[in-house]
């Protein structure tokens, strides 16, 4: 059986916890701060599971993470 190749782009977004969930950073930090609350961007920052509908397609893009 050969190997399976990682997604570039998962692997940069994409990491296990210790339980083997995918984790995802949060969108929209990125520009247009200004209107943003200081609350919205500091829960922005915090990594978050990944929700389960996607998480059998996420482990196949970085099998060996």
């Amino acid at each position: 059986m050969p190997k399976i190749k990682t997604n570039s782009g998962a692997k940069k977004r994409f990491k296990l916890s210790k339980n083997g969930k995918p984790m995802r950073g949060h969108a929209y930090k990125s520009h247009i701060l200004n209107k943003k609350t200081t609350k919205r961007k500091r829960n922005l920052r915090k990594t978050v599971v990944a929700d389960k509908t996607n998480v059998k397609q996420i482990k196949r893009l970085i099998p060996y993470k």
